[in-house]
C-alpha cells in the first residue's frame, strides 16, 4: 500500500475511534455509557441517560469526526475530489475506527452518524437522502434502528442513482452497519424493538 494512503487510513482510524458518547457522558457525570441501556456508545444510547443535549452532541461529533478525517486526508494527500483515494481510505479508517476502536477493545458504535459524516464530503446528495430517510422514518415509527438501517441502505442505492464510483465502498459500509444492527433486526422481526423514550433496556 502507498505510504500516503496508509497514513490517510490511520488518520481516519484515529479520528473514527474517538468514543465521543463515552467521553461526553463521563464528562457530564452520567457514568459509563457502556453500563446503560444497550451498552452502545452511540447517540441513541446516550439519549437513555435522559440528556437530549448530550445525545445531540454525540451524534454531531460522531458525524464531524469522519468529515474532519476526510478533509485532512484530502488536504495532505488528495488530488481530484472525483478520484481521491486518500479521502476514501480516510473514510474507511473512520468507519472502522468507530465500529472497532482499539481503545475500547474493539467494541464501538454502530456507525450511523459516522456514515453520514463520510457522505457529506464524498457524496453530498447521498448525505441529503440519508438524513431525510433517517429523520422521516424515526419520526414516523419512533424506532431509532428503523431509520438508521434504512438510511444505511440508502447510501449505496444513492451511489447507484448518482452513478458514483463510491458504490462498492458504500455497499461495504452499509453491510457492516447492518451487521452491527443484527440484534436490532432480530428484535424488529419479533416486534420487541423499543421505541424512542421507552424505558426498555435492550441488551443488543
Amino acid at each position: 500500500m502507498d505510504r500516503d494512503l496508509l497514513l490517510a487510513l490511520l488518520i481516519g482510524y484515529g479520528f473514527g475511534s474517538i468514543p465521543f458518547g463515552l467521553l461526553l457522558t463521563f464528562a457530564a457525570g452520567k457514568g459509563d455509557i457502556r453500563k446503560i441501556g444497550s451498552g452502545n456508545i452511540g447517540a441513541t444510547n446516550v439519549l437513555r441517560t435522559g440528556s437530549k443535549p448530550l445525545a445531540a452532541a454525540t451524534l454531531i461529533l460522531d458525524c464531524l469526526k469522519a468529515v474532519a478525517a476526510i478533509l485532512i486526508a484530502r488536504k495532505l494527500f488528495g488530488g481530484d475530489p472525483l478520484n481521491d483515494l486518500a479521502a476514501r481510505y480516510a473514510a474507511a479508517g473512520a468507519f472502522i475506527g468507530h465500529l472497532y476502536p482499539v481503545w475500547l477493545k474493539f467494541k464501538g458504535g454502530k456507525g450511523l452518524a459516522t456514515f453520514l459524516g463520510i457522505l457529506i464530503p464524498l457524496l453530498w446528495p447521498a448525505a441529503i437522502v440519508y438524513a431525510v430517510v433517517w429523520i422521516i422514518l424515526v419520526a414516523t415509527f419512533r424506532i431509532s434502528s428503523v431509520g438508521g438501517i434504512a438510511a444505511a441502505i440508502s447510501a449505496p442505492l444513492s451511489a447507484l442513482v448518482f452513478h458514483s464510483p463510491l458504490f462498492p465502498m458504500l455497499l461495504g459500509f452499509a453491510l457492516l452497519a447492518l451487521w452491527k444492527h443484527r440484534e436490532n433486526i432480530r428484535r424488529l422481526t419479533k416486534g420487541t424493538e423499543p421505541r424512542i423514550g421507552s424505558k426498555t433496556s435492550p441488551t443488543g
